[in-house]
């Protein structure tokens, strides 16, 4: 069985709210839409106080290459333009919406019925793509039409679809696959439409066996398209993790993944694609995970963008008693919340309650030598040495040493004996450097 070839660790899977059918979670009174849910530059808004919305209509419009439109999820008023607190603790611009109803956007197409049948071409796919402001929903929150305009001279060979979701905890994606697999490879035909491709891989870890055993049956009927199983391994939803995984091709440092002839996008985010493409509806919810090992319903609900947290974890039963932190995302590679208070975006995979006593840091200790870090590095790295050359603002040696192709997965203080804050220290020097290479590239 298959993974990728350098570093990785397998950490306690802590799938909880594996089989939970995905729940609706209500309409709230207010929603709170974030201008930027995604990397790139923040949307204009296109909406002003006092404006009547209804759902699905756009309320931010991309405003550069790497930007993406923003819609409204609810129907309502617009109260007010203001800035709202996410999930990493900044301040961004948001549109505030009183819900009144629930009116959609005739053109949206509410049916259950599976559109199979895209007689689109390949540039009306990316058009519509764009339009619906869908992005990465595995992570990143990458505007999903840039992935499918490769640059000059490059040419993609093959789709991957990552349905690995190798986090601890989150079930959002292996639910969603269960519930919604016809539709999902519908959209994986699209995507391969819009690429021009004709072979498209669906990896799955092998803890998700009722999906691979539904997709395999089902794949059958789609030309081109395989489901490889692969062996259980974090960080493997990376993407160029999975590659060396089933392609046995290594990403060059610096380079996106179509220089190896692949293009990579998430299965929640092929899914997204399917309804914006079939059914004009644009990316207004999507599907998290409420889970911890205390929490008193873990589950999988379909949320509207802009929901406060607060709401959503209320609804699975509120913040379980000995809670000592909150992280947004899976524990590997999310955030701890400050608050709930914070609106839904479109890169909100999941709410983990941790337990104080797994919460509380162990007093960091010398550096043993051990190599441990170095050793699980998906990406090849001297962790150790990142870490001393941030404590001392060595940032030319930094960049020197690839630190900018730290993918942020956390492994290295996963395993170190010496509970050494490592990716901290590699996360702020990495920002670092990467505020150095922008002002130097752009004078």
């Amino acid at each position: 069985m298959r993974t990728f070839r350098i570093g990785g660790i397998h950490p306690a899977e802590n799938k909880f709210a594996a089989g939970k059918k995905i729940k609706t979670a209500a309409i709230p009174k207010q929603v709170v839409i974030p201008l930027a849910h995604y990397i790139g530059t923040p949307a204009d808004p296109i909406v002003k106080r006092g404006d009547v919305v209804m759902v699905g209509q756009m309320i931010g419009q991309a405003s550069g290459f790497i930007s993406a439109n923003v819609h409204s999820s609810v129907s309502g008023k617009v109260v007010k333009m203001d800035v709202q607190l996410d999930a990493s603790g900044y301040k961004r611009p948001a549109v505030f919406i009183e819900v009144e109803g629930d009116e959609w956007l005739e053109t949206i197409d509410r049916t259950p019925d599976i559109k199979r049948e895209c007689t689109l071409s390949k540039q009306e796919i990316v058009d519509k793509i764009k339009a619906a402001g869908i992005v990465g929903l595995g992570g990143a929150t990458f505007p999903a039409h840039v992935k499918l305009m490769p640059p000059p001279g490059k040419k993609a060979e093959v789709l991957i679809i990552n349905a690995v979701e190798c986090e601890s905890y989150l079930t959002c994606d292996h639910q969603l696959m269960l519930e919604h697999a016809e539709e999902i490879l519908v959209g994986v035909t699209i995507l391969m439409k819009a690429l021009e491709v004709n072979r498209a891989i669906i990896g799955i870890e092998n803890n998700k066996k009722d999906a691979i055993q539904l997709f395999k049956k089902l794949a059958v009927n789609y030309k081109g398209i395989e489901v490889e199983t692969l062996k259980v391994q974090y960080p493997q939803g990376g993407e160029k993790q999975l590659i060396d995984a089933l392609l046995r091709r290594q990403v060059p440092s610096g380079t996106i993944p179509v220089e190896v002839g692949a293009v990579v996008q998430n299965v929640a985010t092929t899914y997204a694609v399917y309804e914006a493409v079939q059914k004009n509806k644009p990316m207004i919810e999507r599907v998290m995970t409420i889970t911890g090992k205390d929490a008193p319903s873990p589950g999988n609900y379909r949320v509207r963008l802009g929901t406060y947290l607060s709401s959503v974890v209320e609804e699975a039963g509120g913040i379980p008693e000995g809670t000592g932190k909150i992280v947004g995302g899976g524990p590997m590679m999310g955030r701890s919340l400050m608050n709930l208070n914070i609106p839904m975006a479109k890169g909100s995979s999941g709410v983990v309650f941790i337990r104080e006593a797994e919460s509380i840091r162990k007093p960091v200790k010398n550096c043993i030598r051990c190599t441990k870090c170095v050793t699980v590095c998906p990406m090849g790295l001297e962790p150790y040495l990142l870490m001393a050359q941030s404590e001392r603002n060595m940032w030319p040696e930094m960049e020197t040493n690839r630190t900018m192709d730290c993918i942020e997965c956390g492994s290295c203080s996963y395993t170190c004996p010496s509970n050494r804050p490592l990716l901290d220290y590699i996360r702020f020097g990495k920002s670092t450097v990467g505020g150095i290479i922008r002002s130097r590239t752009s004078k």
